[in-house]
């Protein structure tokens, strides 16, 4: 039985296909002035849901389309967002330092602080310049804001600085204005980060929060007058002795991406006008 009704199927398909054959043979025949009465009549009838489901298929590509396109788009626009604020401030750190350079004039060498992946990330810096381009050992580095450390090796191409990160660090260092001396070094700890703290100040010199304290000049490696930080606060004190002050770092080698290192004749100089309104304005945490 359902080998008949399968024999039955088949020829039916069979009978419509040549029917249709017939009909497509005749239509060809037909005067020109027929045949398109004829065909349109065909497509609002017959052939009606054929072309209706044709214009939804088209219309869901176009549709598939602009969505890939949006899609695209809105990735694009979150990636731009997502890195505009870094390249805003990676800007204005090079504006800063073409800014330094000119105030500055010469006798210092620029260089890129090159990415490097061990235990001495940000207590040193490997720098893009050495001996050829006329970095010396102990020569200062800076950037815009303020101090970011000195040469401790120079090769011929590259250079290693010990950022003021560095437990080993020291700099002489002096209040702004006022003959007031101490020793700078870093604080490291869980409750401070990365901050440096101001040692030595004689106990009858009270410094108040903000107070700008840059380098001495004293020792014969830091010219005078390099912002290093300012006052955030006392951290200890010894009765009737001296006091040790919290700063607020001008500048973390971490934001440092670009850099100068200054020559090591220019240790007698001032530079206080060089570096004039450039410390920065983020602070660190503070116990």
């Amino acid at each position: 039985m359902a080998l008949r009704t399968e024999r039955y199927g088949t020829r039916a398909d069979t009978a419509v296909f040549a029917a249709c054959l017939v009909l497509a043979f005749v239509a060809l025949a037909l005067p020109e002035g027929l045949r398109e009465p004829i065909a349109g009549a065909l497509r609002r009838t017959v052939l009606l849901p054929v072309l209706t489901v044709e214009r939804q298929s088209v219309a869901s590509a176009q549709y598939r389309q602009r969505l890939t396109a949006l899609r695209a788009e809105r990735d694009s626009l979150a990636l731009a967002a997502a890195f505009l604020p870094e390249q805003r401030a990676e800007n204005a750190r090079l504006r800063g330092l073409l800014g330094l350079g000119a105030r500055l004039g010469g006798g210092f060498v620029t260089a890129e602080v090159l990415h490097q992946a061990g235990v001495t990330d940000g207590l040193t810096l490997v720098l893009s310049a050495g001996a050829a381009e006329g970095v010396e050992e102990l020569a200062p580095v800076v950037a815009a804001p303020g101090l970011v450390g000195m040469v401790r090796a120079v090769d011929a191409h590259t250079s290693v600085a010990l950022a003021w990160t560095h437990p080993d660090f020291r700099a002489s260092a002096m209040v702004e204005g006022a003959e007031v001396y101490g020793i700078v070094a870093a604080r490291r700890g869980a409750a401070t980060g990365e901050v440096m703290e101001l040692r030595g100040v004689a106990y009858r010199d009270q410094l108040a929060p903000g107070t700008r304290v840059v380098t001495s000049g004293l020792g014969g490696v830091f010219p005078r007058g390099i912002p290093i930080g300012s006052i955030q606060g006392i951290l200890s004190e010894s009765a009737g002795w001296e006091r040790t002050y919290l700063l607020r770092p001008a500048v973390h080698p971490a934001e440092a991406s670009h850099v100068m290192v200054l020559a090591r004749a220019r240790a007698a100089d001032t530079l206080t006008a060089a570096f004039q309104d450039t410390i920065a304005t983020s602070p660190p945490r503070i116990p």
